[in-house]
């Protein structure tokens, strides 16, 4: 199966992307026009915080994930099947990182292809055989492939913005809201207009991000030439996840965007997961299986 480009995930990226930016030219605008300029300069200043953080995101994620770069020394194997798998997915080779958590995980990060790190839990690397391990990091490797990290980090970027303005508003707005509505009433609709565009934006980048997963399977699958090694992987994954201890679960949860498989959350949390379904996925990756075969 050769790689091929997702017309899909690239359609609804672009929509995404244009109904995203559309609303956040509303929002700049309403928050303009009642507030002033005390809420936007800390926009401003946000989003000069925000673009430090994304030039050096793989740094600060492995970091934050207590994640090591390891040798090829240290991991001769791990190190070897990444070199290939790039070398077969026509990318530069990225960081290879290890977290020492008995989680059965792994995700990829990084601004670009060529600044780009794939972090795998030692709870993955005892969990799976070779043949799932590589489907595991194939997904990964799609990830950069597609530049996912890039594009949900800027659809990400407004919306925090305006989570902020929800949280803070009325801290950085009180001695600077003198917009028509006097400075009372531009705050509590600053804080109104703010959280119309965090739910729209929320719900918006969840149904990206749900794709970019079904996307980065097809990828894998394209990669390595065997979708069932990835799906046999992910139901193991799967399974793994519901016997962690809540405590591991709950340091792990602030990553579920990143992950192959998402911390389970309960109902809320998979209504509006990063992810599909583990069903939905092995399906997809049977389908996939049945037409590799079919050729």
């Amino acid at each position: 199966m050769n790689w091929q480009a997702d017309w899909g995930l690239r359609f609804r990226m672009f929509v995404t992307m244009f109904l995203l930016f559309a609303l956040y030219i509303v929002f700049a605008g309403v928050i303009t026009a009642y507030v002033g300029g005390g809420l936007f300069l800390f926009a401003l200043m946000f989003g000069g915080f925000s673009l430090v953080q994304y030039y050096f995101s793989d740094t600060l994620t492995l970091r934050s994930m207590g994640a090591k770069t390891v040798s090829r020394d240290e991991y001769p194997q791990l190190h070897g099947s990444i070199e290939r798998l790039s070398q077969q997915a026509d990318l530069p080779k990225p960081k290879v990182a290890v977290v020492d958590s008995k989680v059965p995980n792994a995700f990829a990060t990084g601004r670009n292809q060529r600044n780009a790190a794939v972090c795998v839990t030692t709870g993955l690397m005892h969990t799976l055989e070779r043949d799932e391990l590589d489907g595991v990091l194939a997904h990964e490797l799609a990830h950069v492939k597609n530049r996912d990290m890039m594009v949900m980090t800027i659809a990400s970027f407004l919306s925090t913005i305006a989570f902020m303005m929800v949280r803070w508003g009325a801290f950085f707005g009180g001695g600077h809201g003198r917009g028509r509505e006097g400075g009372g009433g531009g705050i509590v609709v600053a804080i109104l207009v703010s959280l119309v565009v965090w739910i729209i934006s929320y719900l918006l980048i969840r149904a990206l991000s749900r794709y970019r997963e079904f996307a980065a399977d097809r990828g894998a699958a394209a990669i390595t030439g065997n979708p069932s090694a990835l799906a046999s992987a992910l139901l193991k994954i799967s399974g793994q996840m519901d016997k962690v201890p809540k405590d591991d679960m709950r340091e792990e949860a602030e990553m579920n965007a990143f992950f192959i498989i998402p911390i389970k959350s309960g109902v809320i949390g998979r209504l509006f997961s990063t992810h599909p379904s583990t069903e939905r996925r092995v399906e997809q990756l049977r389908d996939l299986e049945r037409e590799m075969q079919s050729f």
